[in-house]
């Protein structure tokens, strides 16, 4: 897959370095590159940008405040000296934070990441096999295959893997997350839990056990979980 890609930095070396970077990187295509987010806002929205690499302190509009104003489908990768910003990279939507001085390798991750992310628009739901969310400040991939159940908490999910001890916390909502998932695979059993269908094993009373964990089915969500039983018995 290709992608088009544009950059914004007021630093000429900056610039200059993330140009070569793009020009050396087969499967991606430059677009435009500004010296400034003022001089991007006036062009960028006659173009077809699928990735835009921007830089977050820069004079009159910093990437933050621009990043706002870019187009939804257009990923955003934030460059910075200063790595206190990642947090602010993470709460608008940023799909990778590059810590200058930006080296080829960590350039080249982001970018896969971002043709990663674009392959899995395209694929039909039932048919994807990992998804994104945002963790630890980045958007992190997680397997499909490998998520055991979802519990939602307040405006956040804990996402329980079968290779992690730890579950990986995620600012989002259950219903997002609901959509995100294909219902062919995962099942909402109760408002603050689902759970993949194919790796249930035990049922105690009516409750779904995974290890010492004991997910509740609650009774608006009981015909559907009958039905799946019904169906595997």
């Amino acid at each position: 897959m290709n992608l088009t890609c544009a950059i914004v930095d007021d630093e000429p070396l900056a610039l200059g370095l993330l140009e070569s970077y793009v020009n050396k990187t087969p499967f991606l295509t430059l677009t435009g590159k500004y010296s400034s987010a003022v001089q991007a806002m006036k062009e960028l929205p006659e173009k077809q940008v699928d990735l835009l690499f921007l830089d977050i302190q820069m004079p009159e509009l910093n990437g933050l405040e621009f990043s706002k104003m870019v187009d939804s489908h257009t990923r955003i990768v934030f460059s910075t000296a200063f790595e206190q910003y990642a947090i602010d990279g993470y709460k608008v939507n940023a799909l990778d934070y590059l810590l200058k001085p930006i080296s080829y390798v960590d350039f080249l991750q982001a970018a896969n990441k971002a043709v990663q992310w674009f392959e899995l628009l395209q694929q039909p739901k039932d048919e994807i096999e990992s998804i994104f969310v945002k963790s630890d400040y980045k958007l992190v991939q997680i397997e499909l295959k490998k998520i055991l159940y979802v519990e939602g908490l307040k405006d956040y999910v804990k996402i329980y893997t079968e290779d992690n001890p730890r579950p990986i916390l995620s600012l989002m909502s259950m219903k997002s997350m609901e959509e995100l998932l294909p219902a062919s695979r995962f099942m909402r059993v109760h408002r603050s839990y689902i759970v993949q269908k194919e790796k249930i094993r035990v049922i105690d009373r009516g409750r779904i056990v995974f290890d010492k964990t004991y997910i509740p089915v609650s009774d608006s969500y009981k015909q559907v979980f009958q039905a799946f039983l019904d169906k595997r018995s």
